[in-house]
């Protein structure tokens, strides 16, 4: 046995100690097994990182369930039925960071009755997702109609039947999908557009519209336990084979399984709610202080964009950026190459922050400024939109469009052409025309849009300042 090499070294190294403190609690072990208390702590341990797991990467499925709900409560359900924001989007429901600057309409279309025909408006911006919120097309200015307006086709799931002629056919992998339209024109813009089912093209039914400016209703996901019920009411709908196979075994490990009832017990389901609001503070911190370099806008600057890597299927090289695409929808909505990676002069370009100059929290108790400098970068306008931090929906003031845009014709310039934009619960003396109003005793966080981004914000010459406290 002299030649016997010494593994103590490397045993040490490959087995487990007879006692193990971690962030999940202490476990115990006899010579590499796990003593029965701390097998069943163990087992909790693994439901509850399998449950944050879950909640991180099902936060795209889950916030397109919750909006479908929302919109089904105020009477938009049904091919034919389009909800519409007449005149723009205001700050009177919970709808993740929508704009007050441009007419919207939506609606889910259901495929499992056959195909469907939607005829967008020209000179829009429209575009399909599918229920898991993955890109499916664009329609209008970004799509292949080029702003024109035409034809699409949407094919269900294993469609197996003829495309007819005269369409621009879409396949899907999800029987639900959601359809967004922003028509340049307007709102009566919005309304020329046209949904019906392939089967009846030879004589479409007419749209009802149903204007949801003025209703009250929630369109974000929970941060509960009744978040894995938003996911499984998505799982139990579709086709097993519409969700990769990791995210689905993700899922199966905590019982939401197509085909089989979600029924967890006490256990299970008190471990599930602290994963859910564990996995949501988890979020909140990827919003708000992400910790990927190419989330920042400018080197040392704290604006933030929330296509990190410009992907709009959050890849980088071959690897998916999780954080990024948990970043973006737990406090957005809309999945395009268009607004992923914009264009010199068209679609659009984003940034936001949720700090002031000094690294802290914006304060809707104080006052604070924003300096844009001269000629901002954009060919069509510029807007900003206040949001509440908590439910990321527009700020509830007492002016239901917390926003300033240069299309209003109000907003004033400096001497030397730098626009200074004015936050507080008051408006400083003489400065109503570039002032939104914030909330005591809440937080906010800012959106800059640049519609039609221009050359000086690309090469990163054109920066807006950061958020300063006024004394």
């Amino acid at each position: 046995m002299g030649n016997a090499k010494d593994l103590t070294a490397d045993l040490n190294r490959i087995g487990v100690p007879d006692r193990v403190e971690t962030p999940l609690g202490t476990f115990e072990f006899f010579d590499g097994v796990p003593q029965p208390d701390s097998t069943r702590a163990l087992y909790d341990g693994l439901d509850f990182v399998r449950g944050i797991d879950a909640f991180l990467n099902a936060v795209p499925g889950a916030s397109l369930v919750a909006m479908r709900r929302g919109f089904r409560g105020v009477g938009v359900d049904g091919l034919n039925v389009l909800a519409v924001t007449d005149p723009r989007a205001n700050s009177g429901s919970y709808f993740l960071t929508p704009n007050t600057e441009t007419a919207y309409g939506t609606m889910f279309i259901d495929l499992r009755d056959g195909p469907v025909v939607i005829e967008p408006p020209t000179n829009s911006l429209c575009v399909v997702d599918d229920f898991w919120f993955r890109y499916v097309t664009d329609m209008g200015i970004a799509g292949p109609d080029k702003g024109q307006g035409g034809k699409y086709l949407f094919l269900p799931p294993d469609y197996t039947g003829d495309e007819p002629a005269g369409y621009f056919v879409c396949r899907t992998p999800t029987f639900t999908n959601w359809v967004v339209f922003r028509a340049l024109d307007g709102i009566e813009a919005v309304k020329k557009t046209r949904v019906y089912r392939l089967a009846e093209a030879g004589a479409p039914p007419e749209m009802t519209f149903v204007n949801v400016a003025e209703e009250t209703f929630n369109t974000v996901h929970a941060n509960d336990v009744s978040f894995f019920g938003e996911i499984d009411e998505l799982i139990q709908e579709e086709p097993p084979g519409s969700l990769d196979a990791e995210r689905a075994g993700q899922l199966a490990a905590i019982g939401i399984e197509h085909g089989r009832p979600f029924s967890p017990d006490e256990r299970l389901t008190a471990i599930l709610d602290s994963a859910a609001k564990t996995a949501a503070g988890m979020s909140r911190a990827l919003v708000y202080f992400p910790r990927d370099a190419e989330a920042f806008v400018f080197d040392g600057a704290s604006w933030k964009e929330g296509f990190v890597g410009g992907s709009y299927e959050f890849l980088r090289g071959q690897a998916r950026l999780l954080d990024a695409r948990t970043q973006f929808h737990y406090f957005a909505t809309v999945i395009t190459p268009a607004m992923a990676h914009a264009q010199v002069g068209a679609g659009s370009a984003y940034a936001y922050t949720a700090e002031d100059s000094r690294g802290h929290l914006l304060d809707g108790a104080k006052t604070y400024r924003l300096t844009l400098p001269p000629n901002p970068p954009a060919k069509n306008f510029w807007s900003v939109d206040v949001y509440d931090t908590q439910t990321r929906s527009l700020l509830q003031t007492d002016n239901p469009y917390p926003s300033l845009m240069s299309l209003s014709g109000t907003v004033q310039e400096e001497r030397d052409g730098s626009i200074v934009l004015w936050f507080g619960p008051t408006a400083p003396a003489g400065k109503e025309s570039n002032w939104i109003q914030t909330v005591p005793g809440k937080s906010w966080f800012p959106m800059l849009r640049l519609y039609g981004p221009l050359q000086p914000w690309f090469d990163k010459c054109w920066q807006p300042g950061e958020i300063e406290e006024s004394s």
